[in-house]
């Protein structure tokens, strides 16, 4: 089934729905979905934490020498 029909069909359900408890429950589950997100990317923090040039060239050389076994 097409992901928008289902969602057009979830969401004509919804429009009708006057169950107290059923709307507790979605907003429940909203809630958890929520929550599980990544967190936003920090390039800034992640940027600090990175190798500098040096380390990077002599990282880079090392994985370089493993690949061709020298």
């Amino acid at each position: 089934m097409d992901t928008r029909y289902r969602k057009n069909e979830l969401m004509e359900w919804l429009s009708k729905l006057e169950e107290p408890e059923v709307w507790y429950q979605i907003s429940k589950i909203k809630e958890e979905s929520e929550s599980e997100k990544e967190p936003e990317f920090d390039f800034d923090k992640e940027f600090e934490n990175g190798y500098t040039p040096e380390e990077a060239k002599a990282e880079s050389i090392k994985r370089i020498r493993e690949w061709w076994g020298k």
